[in-house]
């Protein structure tokens, strides 16, 4: 696991340096503390930031292969390089490590780029071809580790982070209207934009190659077709769960270096730990956070599991300095991101952190198994659709205008008046809501929006491709390539690595995954039950039936609490001239939903931190680079997604599964 960046050009005469390689690589030096490894010449340089986890005396990096052709940075793990090291050896491949980095550069060379269709495992990774003069770089099936990227003045910079390419080429600091846009609707920034014009992310499952001055994209894994294999019975499909889940576990758990998992008390986290504790020989280390406020505190749930499965449990009540902690996180990340479950990631990343180094989560479970109360919500409303369309047009047009916005139901009732997808899409999204209830954006910023993609079109597009007829297979598969990805994903990379801190995700093991997909959705979410199988496979497991059949928290956080005390002072910097002034917002709506929240008794806790987190980003990270930071360094023009891509990007179909 580390942190890897670089930049390579259309030519042989550059000034490539390798100090211009060290101080990109000196921006993410939390991300591999433990060593640096760089490589310059024939007008490229690769460097890496090393947290070693695998062959901790060897595995420097760059990795070359055996005529040094061919060169790789890597950041990620590799969990089925054992296997393929042995078949690579049989073929006359010879090895100088015993790291999982070195069989990808030989993988490299017997299949070029499609090597990577052969990996399991997370990674970013970039293999230079000396010999053809061509980069590579690829992301993960998932989206597990990031990876970034531009083209300025006849180079392509790469990065884990935008921070490293920023820091060799600050006039890239160009905001994306567009992204701003996106970020306000979702709370992050979908791929493949980011919050700057020219700097792009690679989408997961993604390959590119950069060869000639001319960059090529092409997708090399999707989902597979949803609802594809029928159990024969619930004994079958447990079975086989177990037994798939249990496999991708236990293969997480090769490690040089202490490990452990975090552990919530809820079905996911409980089912993993039971899994571990089935595969090792000595107590799984176990962490988990809580807060002073009962109703935000779940560390007696894993109190619980922890005793059940006999771990080596560690947990930490917090009393944190929330506001020092909001400084220091919108400080290091370079994209304004909107979700609060954050600050208890950073904070049980750093409790992990002081006694492992490679800590298993239950993330993905929700978007594997229908976990999130909005599925099952979704469900319950399609009733709805029995009403002829006409009628529904007719009341958002002619009626809805007219009711007042203090009318008890009024967002429910639009909410069910439009189609399955869009009652979806209004649901998921911030800004359409916003704007018909107390109008947030700025008449300019407004326009811009307008001119753009209507953010909404990022969820079309991927219900118009999603391989599945049922529209709750439909719903995971639009979550799992946007909210998976650009925010739980986004959010645990980014916490865990500001902490030295590697995690391991074994229930979005790929082959798990395509599995998972091609079950039938009743096997999710059966009636009004969420997750319904891995609920029964977490009793099978041994988990204690009131952990797992409680009412569902996610990562909570007395956030309402905070922004009521704690926070209150830094929430007001949404009504400074400074903010206002930036000309992203309107004033009045401003100062309506903060009287709402503070006044009135109101829960405004989600509008008004996503708006605190946009205003922190500008001040503790952008203006670093731009100042001043708002409006009038926009284009006049929202930059859309169908600009945001190169003129020479060529995407590919993409296999199913693989």
């Amino acid at each position: 696991m580390c942190g890897i960046a670089g930049v390579v050009s259309t030519t042989r005469e550059s000034n490539i340096t390798e100090a211009l390689v060290r101080n990109m690589c000196d921006q993410i030096i939390y991300r591999g503390p433990d060593e640096e490894g760089l490589h310059v010449a024939d007008g490229a340089g690769l460097g890496m930031r090393r947290l070693s986890i695998i062959d901790l005396s060897g595995g420097h990096q760059p990795i070359f292969n055996e005529d040094r052709s061919a060169w790789i940075v890597f950041n990620g793990e590799i969990y089925n390089f054992p296997e393929i090291r042995a078949e690579l050896v049989s073929r006359g491949h010879r090895f100088v490590t015993h790291s999982d980095t070195e069989v990808i550069i030989h993988l490299y060379e017997e299949m070029g780029p499609d090597c990577v269709t052969k990996l399991r495992g997370m990674f970013g990774l970039a293999i230079y071809d000396k010999t053809k003069r061509k980069l590579t770089l690829a992301r993960d099936r998932l989206g597990k580790k990031p990876l970034h990227y531009a083209v300025h003045d006849g180079k392509l910079f790469f990065a884990s982070e935008i921070k490293s390419i920023l820091a060799v080429a600050p006039e890239l600091a160009e905001v994306n209207s567009q992204g701003l846009l996106e970020y306000l609707n979702y709370g992050y920034i979908p791929d493949p934009l980011t919050a700057f014009t020219g700097i792009h992310k690679l989408p997961p499952g993604h390959l590119l190659e950069f060869q000639n001055g001319e960059i090529r994209t092409r997708q090399y894994w999707d989902l597979p077709e949803y609802n594809t294999h029928a159990p024969k019975s619930e004994e079958e499909c447990l079975e086989d769960l177990e037994a798939r889940l249990f496999e991708a576990t236990k293969i997480r758990l090769i490690s040089d270096v202490p490990l452990g998992a975090f552990l919530s008390g809820g079905t996911d986290s409980s089912t993993i730990v039971g899994l571990m504790a089935r595969a090792s020989s000595a107590p799984v280390k176990t962490f988990s956070i809580g807060f002073k406020k009962d109703d935000f505190n779940e560390a007696s749930w894993a109190r619980v599991v922890a005793k059940k499965f006999h771990t080596d449990h560690h947990e930490l009540i917090l009393e944190p300095d929330v506001v020092q902690t909001v400084e220091h996180l919108t400080s290091s990340l370079e994209e304004p991101f909107g979700d609060s479950s954050m600050l208890p990631t950073y904070y049980v990343c750093q409790m992990a952190r002081q006694h492992v180094t490679v800590a298993l989560s239950g993330d993905g479970g929700d978007e594997m198994f229908a976990g999130y109360d909005r599925y099952r919500i979704h469900d319950e409303r399609r009733i709805f659709e029995r009403i002829p369309e006409w009628m529904r047009k007719l009341f958002r047009e002619q009626i809805f205008p007219r009711l007042p916005n203090t009318m008890q139901g009024r967002k429910f009732s639009y909410n069910v008046s439009l189609s399955w997808q869009e009652r979806y899409i209004d649901h998921i999204g911030f800004l359409a809501a916003a704007e018909r209830d107390t109008p947030l954006l700025s008449p300019e910023f407004r326009e811009i929006m307008e001119q753009g993609d209507d953010p909404s079109e990022v969820l079309r597009r991927y219900f118009a491709k999603a391989p599945a007829r049922d529209p709750i297979d439909q719903l995971l598969y639009v979550d799992t390539k946007t909210y998976m990805a650009g925010d739980i994903l986004t959010k645990v990379d980014r916490m865990s690595m500001l902490n030295s801190l590697e995690v391991r995700v074994p229930m979005l093991d790929h082959l798990f995954v395509e599995w998972v997909a091609g079950l039938p959705p009743e096997w999710k979410l059966r009636g009004k039950q969420q997750k319904y199988i891995l609920r029964k496979l977490a009793e099978r497991v041994g988990v204690p039936h009131e952990a797992i059949y409680r009412q569902k928290q996610g990562f909570s956080l007395p956030l309402v609490h905070w922004m009521r005390h704690e926070l209150k002072e830094m929430l007001m910097i949404l009504l400074e001239p400074r903010t206002l002034a930036r000309g992203y917002f309107d004033a009045q709506g401003i100062r309506k939903l903060m009287d709402d929240h503070l006044l009135r008794g109101k829960t405004m806790t989600g509008r008004l931190w996503r708006l605190l987190m946009f205003e922190l980003w500008h001040r503790n990270f952008l203006e670093n680079y731009v100042k001043p930071a708002g409006l009038n360094t926009l284009p006049v023009i929202a930059d859309s997604r169908r600009q945001s891509r190169l003129p020479s990007d060529a995407l590919a179909s993409a296999p199913v599964g693989g």
